[in-house]
């Protein structure tokens, strides 16, 4: 019964964890270009602080694994390096983007 309780604990953590995908509005798709201010290549989600000509955004990305299979690696997302995203924006978090793909030089991924 422990370990039942302790393996509850743990899928409710990581749901709690996990955003879902309803807080981002579809019907206005944004394409950010920018500088990499930051970058992050974790679970449950890769991200970057990309700085575009009127602010900075946090751009949400797909889980490192699915970025490596689709040949997004972790090098390619340098500080001072130069990306575009197309996504969609947070209804609360006017500064977030979920992206649907990322280029950075002239390698286009998909994400989702």
């Amino acid at each position: 019964m422990r370990y039942l309780a302790v393996a509850v604990m743990f899928v409710a953590t990581g749901a709690l964890a996990h955003h879902g995908w309803s807080e981002y509005d579809a019907d206005k798709p944004l394409q950010l270009s920018g500088t990499i201010q930051e970058s992050g290549y974790s679970h449950p989600h890769g991200y970057v602080q990309l700085k575009t000509a009127d602010k900075t955004w946090n751009v949400v990305l797909a889980p490192p694994t699915r970025m490596e299979n689709r040949g997004l690696q972790k090098e390619m997302l340098n500080v001072g390096g130069k990306a575009t995203v197309y996504g969609y924006p947070n209804r609360n978090k006017p500064e977030e983007l979920r992206a649907e793909r990322i280029t950075v030089g002239d390698k286009t991924t998909e994400l989702r």
